[in-house]
Parts: C-alpha cells; sequence; structure tokens
C-alpha cells in the first residue's frame, strides 16, 4: 500500500515501514562515524528500546560499542490492512543492521512491568548472554499493571498545588493559544509516580541481581528530563516531575546494591527533544520549536543519538563523568546554556501565531515530529508501495 501520514493533534495514527527502517540506518552511520566507545559495555539489557533515547541506547550500545543487546518493547506489527507501530518498524530494522554487523540482537514484544516477562528476560540473558553489563530503563507508558497487586495505574499531565495557564500550540491550526490545566489530586499524583517513577527500574533491577545475571561491574541508568522555568509548571513541577523525582529516590538503593559488586546506578538527565510523549505536554510544542531555532542558530542543535553519544562518552562510560550536586549525568548542558535560555525566553514572550514561523523552527519541529513515524525522511519515495508487514528476525514471543 501507499502510505501518508495521518495527523490529528499530538498523534500520527499510520507509520511508514522504509522511513522508520531508514531513520533507524541513519543514527546507525552517525554513530558509527564517531568511532569505537572505549570500554563500552558489551552485553546490555534495554527496557523500553523502541523509540527515542530507548532506540538511540540500543544503537550506541550495539554500533558503537560492538555490544550484544537484548531488547524489551511493546509494540504492535503492521497487517495487510494497517501499519504497525513506528517501534515495530524500527525494531525490525535494527535487527536487520545488527546482524549484517555479526551482532547478537534479540528482543521481547510484552508487558515490561510484569514478573512474567521480567523472568523470560532473565531466562534469555542466562541461557544467550551469561550476565548483562549495562541495563538501561526508557521505558514510556501512560499506565501500569502493578505485578504484584493488579491494580492499574493511570499517568496524569497536570500541574501540582495550583492550577496554571500555559503558552502552547494548536498544532492542527497551527495557532499559539492558552492551555488551562487544573491541579492534580493526590490519588493523580501518586498513580503517575507509580507508572512512571522508579518502582518497577527497582524492580528490574532486584530481579536481575537475584537471579546472579548482573556481571561484577554492570551500570544502570534510567533517563530523566528537567528542563528550565519555562517547562516547569506543567514538567518538573508538576506530576511527571514528581514521577521523576522518585527516580532520584529510587536510584540511591539500587547504587548502593550495584556498588557491592563494583557497580553503578545513576540517573541521567537528557535534552528536550521531540518524542511521542512531549508532544502530548502543552508546553513542549511551541518550547522545543523555540529551542530547535536557537541551537540550530548556534550550531548546538541536537537529536536523541547525539545526545546518547554524549552521555555513553562523558558520562556512563568516562573517567570524569558530567555529574551534577545531586549525582545525576549530565548531557543538558547546551539546552541549558545561558544563552540559550535567555534567547528562548525572549522568543517565548514575543511569540504569537503571526510569528510563530519567524520566532521558531516550528516547521523543523513539524518534520521531526513526522518523522518519529517515518515520514518525511530523506531519500524515502512516499509515493511508492511499501508491505506494511514486516518480520523483526530474533524476535522473542512472550510466555503470557
Amino acid at each position: 500500500m501507499v502510505i501518508k501520514p495521518k495527523v490529528r493533534g499530538f498523534l500520527c495514527t499510520t507509520t511508514h515501514p522504509e522511513g522508520c527502517a531508514e531513520n533507524v540506518r541513519r543514527q546507525i552511520r552517525y554513530t558509527q562515524s564517531q568511532g569505537a566507545i572505549e570500554n563500552g559495555p558489551q552485553r546490555v539489557l534495554v527496557i523500553g528500546a523502541s523509540t527515542g533515547y530507548g532506540l538511540a541506547s540500543r544503537i550506541t550500545a550495539a554500533f558503537g560499542c560492538g555490544a550484544s543487546t537484548l531488547g524489551i518493547f511493546f509494540e504492535k506489527p503492521g497487517t495487510e490492512k494497517k501499519p504497525g507501530t513506528a517501534g515495530w518498524y524500527n525494531s525490525a530494522a535494527f535487527h536487520d543492521c545488527a546482524q549484517e554487523e555479526g551482532l547478537y540482537a534479540k528482543s521481547i514484544n510484552g508487558d515490561a512491568f510484569s514478573n512474567e516477562l521480567k523472568q523470560q528476560t532473565i531466562d534469555v540473558i542466562r541461557k544467550d548472554l551469561g550476565q548483562v553489563d549495562l541495563v538501561v530503563y526508557s521505558l514510556a507508558a501512560p499506565r501500569r499493571t502493578h505485578p504484584d497487586t493488579g491494580v492499574v495505574y493511570s499517568s496524569t499531565l497536570k500541574p501540582i498545588g495550583a492550577a496554571c495557564t500555559q503558552k502552547g500550540v494548536n498544532t492542527d491550526k497551527e495557532s499559539i493559544q492558552d492551555f488551562h490545566l487544573e491541579p492534580a489530586n493526590e490519588e493523580e499524583i501518586a498513580n503517575t509516580v507509580a507508572v512512571m517513577g522508579g518502582e518497577d527500574w527497582q524492580m528490574w533491577i532486584d530481579a536481575l541481581d537475584a537471579a546472579g545475571v548482573l556481571a561484577d561491574g554492570a551500570k544502570t541508568t534510567a533517563y530523566t528530563y528537567i528542563g528550565e522555568k519555562l517547562t516547569w509548571d506543567i514538567y518538573w513541577h508538576g506530576t511527571i516531575g514528581a514521577a521523576k523525582k522518585d527516580l532520584d529516590k529510587r536510584v540511591v538503593d539500587i547504587r548502593a546494591k550495584l556498588a557491592a559488586k563494583d557497580g553503578d546506578a545513576r540517573v541521567s538527565v537528557l535534552k528536550a527533544v521531540v518524542t511521542q510523549a512531549s508532544a502530548a505536554i502543552p508546553a513542549m510544542p511551541i518550547y522545543l520549536a523555540i529551542l530547535f531555532k536557537v541551537m540550530k542558530a548556534k550550531g548546538v542543535h541536537e537529536g536523541c543519538i547525539e545526545q546518547i553519544q554524549y552521555l555513553f562518552r562523558h558520562g556512563l562510560y568516562s573517567a570524569a563523568p558530567d555529574m551534577d550536586d545531586e549525582g545525576r549525568l549530565r548531557a543538558d548542558a547546551k539546552e541549558l546554556a545561558d544563552d540559550v535560555q535567555a534567547a528562548v525566553a525572549e522568543a517565548w514572550e514575543q511569540i504569537d501565531t503571526d510569528n510563530l514561523n519567524t520566532l521558531s523552527d516550528f516547521a523543523g519541529y513539524k518534520r521531526e515530529f513526522l518523522q518519529l513515524f517515518g515520514f518525511e525522511v530523506e531519500g524515502v519515495d512516499y509515493d511508492a508501495d511499501v508491505d506494511p508487514v514486516v518480520d523483526i528476525d530474533g524476535l522473542i514471543e512472550p510466555n503470557v
């Protein structure tokens, strides 16, 4: 079929297999162009491996370090009548490229929150890899079924303490408008922490450690975003921020556990990028569009793969890692540079519907958003017939 993008709000309901594959190949080419990462990991588990920072982490580990990788994700395959998810096509392309390079790559498609999938992952590691020396936790999900209680928690996107009104962009109409958000109640905050906080990360590390599949010197990291004042009301000071702050609490015990075997655990702070999650946050599309214009003008614009390359080289596997006073690894310095934030804040105050495309790189934002789904990728013929049914060579079906 010929597949075209169908966008509604912050969702694109179609995906392009070849566009997704070319996106993956582009990230691989970039990784290879940077040369090998010294002292990098050799056996890597990526939880949330199919899109965004998780996918970039898997690519960096495999093609920057020569690592064997096991990926965990929850994606839908395409059918003859309907394309699959972008993460499915991304993973299929990654597997193909890894196989071409002679790299071990297997994936499990299922509910990473479940005890059953954790045990299946342990079994695969024990059988194929023996142990892992890096665990990347990059899971993003709107809800979670607790594996012990069966309670289903759903996350919310709200401020905490007081209502807030935030400037945002109506992406369908390409107009600036205010978004009013009521504050979250205690249950909504707790539910968001249950979905997006650090409990599941800690449960993964506990399970892997108890099974003896964490190597001596193993590292683990989970990803967070802090940003600056413009986004704090809805992000860092909101329900998502409460969940991210839970990572900072949980990492202390995880670090102590890994330190007993000369390992380490860190929360890594990354810059704002276009993801399916960030597109849903009212202030983020316009913030990102302004940020893109500023950072591109200064020659410091970065996407997921550039960020993860930096993190591996100057954070996780550096003798002198970029770290803040809280012990987090930092890769977001270019976004938070004083001159960048001053320029963003100035444009933020002036921007309206009429000057949206002059004060921001909204066209660049839209292009990167569509690229998440495999569209507007250079070198892809979008008028050609493409088969939406794509197999993942090395996919392991869940036992549940």
